[in-house]
């Protein structure tokens, strides 16, 4: 399925409440929060130039997440900024006056970090961020998840000393009970999905994804003339069109929002002008994108400043992988996990399809962003997928 957005609000300025979530003193703010946390560098922007010859545009650049903050997705920048900005909040609170983040290990902030509890749902990667957050402040979590999240995946989060709580399901129906019990108990839920009531959270999730955008910017030669990046709830999608929207204006690149076929929340809800949830039916490959109702935070910002829509198929995303781990001639190789490489696999469909290269005005001109949102954070799937190991291929990389 492919969409041109039609949506009434299209093209029109960012709610200015989600500019200044998503703009550049946010990012900045961002950064500043980052520079404290031990493990941050900036993740690599790879350049794929054989591909771009070979599909006919002028440059493709892949933002690779796989390495960000030890965690292995984008993920890792959203839910772990979110739980320390609520910590320096509340101790604000308690302690009477704004605390910074410098003081973040201090005495006095260290008896609020214990005293608190940090909920989410997750289909794997932001549960992740969350518990690690946690565990950094000194924090309790407590991670709701589905039937579908992977042993490897609910491994990965329980070595961050969370507490793992399962739920019969799909992932909207983790994200409900997350809710319910959180606000059983005092917890506080750090979301990335938002719903009517609940913005702010989610929006600070989103707002530390900008990060990795504006370190796009200054690593790239030009700013991109064309985007395509992965959507679940549709979080990533946003921050990354909204902080591009508020930073170029009138230069921003065309912005195409790429859905699992069989987890389409944001194409249907394009289609139908308006949030809908959609049936929960056969799993996707695209496991970190298997979400059926989608954040309204992030489709207000996309309505206005999305371009177009589409769908990939599991045989779309599967080979996605493959060819970033076995890319064409000398281009380096990409550690892709079965969402990493959405993106690619939204290009590569709409370069291949004359209707949609026309309607994406794509040509030899054409500079091309996209993210790689994870690496093989299941390296047992990945490998199954692939045909070789996550370390096989990081090691073709470096050779």
């Amino acid at each position: 399925m492919f969409l041109l957005n039609n949506h009434p609000e299209y093209r029109q300025p960012l709610d200015p409440a989600d500019a200044e979530t998503l703009g550049v003193a946010a990012a900045n703010k961002v950064e500043r929060f980052l520079s404290f946390r031990e493990n941050h560098a900036e993740t690599p922007l790879v350049a794929l130039p054989r591909l771009a010859a070979e599909i006919g545009v002028s440059a493709i650049h892949v933002k690779d997440e796989a390495y960000r903050l030890g965690l292995g997705s984008f993920k890792a920048l959203g839910g772990a900024y979110a739980v320390i900005r609520l910590l320096l909040e509340e101790a604000g609170e308690s302690l009477g006056r704004a605390v910074d983040v410098s003081e973040l290990y201090s005495a006095e902030v260290r008896p609020v970090a214990c005293s608190m509890t940090f909920a989410c749902a997750t289909d794997g990667n932001h549960g992740r961020s969350v518990a690690q957050g946690a565990q950094l402040v000194g924090a309790k979590a407590a991670i709701f998840v589905h039937a579908g999240v992977s042993k490897e995946r609910v491994a990965a989060i329980a070595r961050f000393g969370a507490e793992i709580i399962g739920v019969d399901g799909s992932y909207d129906d983790s994200v409900r009970e997350s809710s319910r019990v959180a606000e059983a108990n005092g917890w506080t839920v750090v979301s990335d999905t938002s719903w009517p009531g609940y913005e702010r959270i989610p929006g600070l999730v989103m707002q530390g994804y900008v990060a990795l955008v504006r370190e796009s910017l200054r690593q790239m030669p030009e700013p991109p003339t064309h985007v395509f990046i992965q959507s679940g709830v549709g979080g990533i999608a946003a921050a990354v069109a909204g902080h591009l929207a508020v930073e170029l204006g009138a230069r921003r690149p065309t912005f195409t929002v790429v859905d699992p076929a069989r987890a389409a929340c944001i194409v249907e809800t394009a289609r139908a002008g308006r949030p809908v949830t959609i049936a929960h039916g056969e799993p996707t490959v695209m496991a970190m994108l298997e979400c059926n109702t989608p954040s309204l935070l992030a489709w207000r910002i996309l309505a206005r400043a999305a371009d177009a829509f589409m769908t990939v198929d599991e045989d779309d995303a599967i080979s996605a992988m493959r060819q970033l781990a076995d890319p064409v001639a000398d281009d380096p190789a990409i550690v892709a996990g079965e969402s990493g490489g959405v993106g690619l696999a939204g290009l590569l469909k709409a370069a291949s399809d004359p209707e949609m290269r026309a309607a994406l005005r794509i040509d030899g001109h054409s500079r091309i962003f996209l993210v790689n949102t994870e690496g093989a954070t299941d390296p047992g799937k990945y490998e199954e997928i692939v045909g070789a190991s996550p370390a096989a291929i990081a090691t073709k990389t470096r050779m």
